[in-house]
């Protein structure tokens, strides 16, 4: 089963500083055609930031997404909806890797992550700083030095 990558593409900033920027907005299940069809219900609902006033709205189907142009008091502003196909993800779950073991008696299967060349081992942490579930520290390190100004 695919799963399906939900992207809007827009512009943001004013002036000199506007600049386009893309944004995940989820991730879909199964076919393309049901991508395609939730994209387009989050097209129509989408409501950008620019223009403030609008004066005309325009959703447009091309391909694999949808391009909405609003039109305001001064200038237009455009909007790009897409489904892709996601291929690779470097914050996905690890895949979990089946070995076996051999010892004097029958045979176990004990399941270990996999790891890459790349992947380094996660860091261990030291048991005498309190954290939180997540395992950011509840005191920062930095909290209560003097040679810092």
């Amino acid at each position: 089963m695919a799963t399906w990558g939900l992207i809007l593409e827009t512009t943001v900033g004013l002036g000199e500083r506007k600049h386009t920027e893309a944004y995940v907005m989820a991730h879909v299940e199964g076919g393309r055609e049901a991508a395609l069809a939730e994209l387009e219900r989050r097209a129509r609902a989408y409501t950008p930031e620019h223009p403030r006033s609008p004066k005309r709205r325009r959703l447009f189907r091309e391909g694999d997404g949808f391009l909405l142009v609003v039109d305001g008091a001064w200038q237009s502003h455009a909007t790009r909806f897409s489904a892709a196909e996601l291929l690779d993800d470097t914050d996905r779950p690890t895949p979990v890797e089946r070995v076996e073991r051999v010892d004097d008696g029958p045979a176990e299967t004990e399941t270990l992550p996999a790891t890459t060349p790349e992947s380094p081992p996660p860091p261990s942490l030291p048991p005498s700083v309190e954290r939180y579930e997540d395992g950011v520290p509840v005191k920062p390190a930095w909290l209560g030095r003097t040679d810092l100004r």
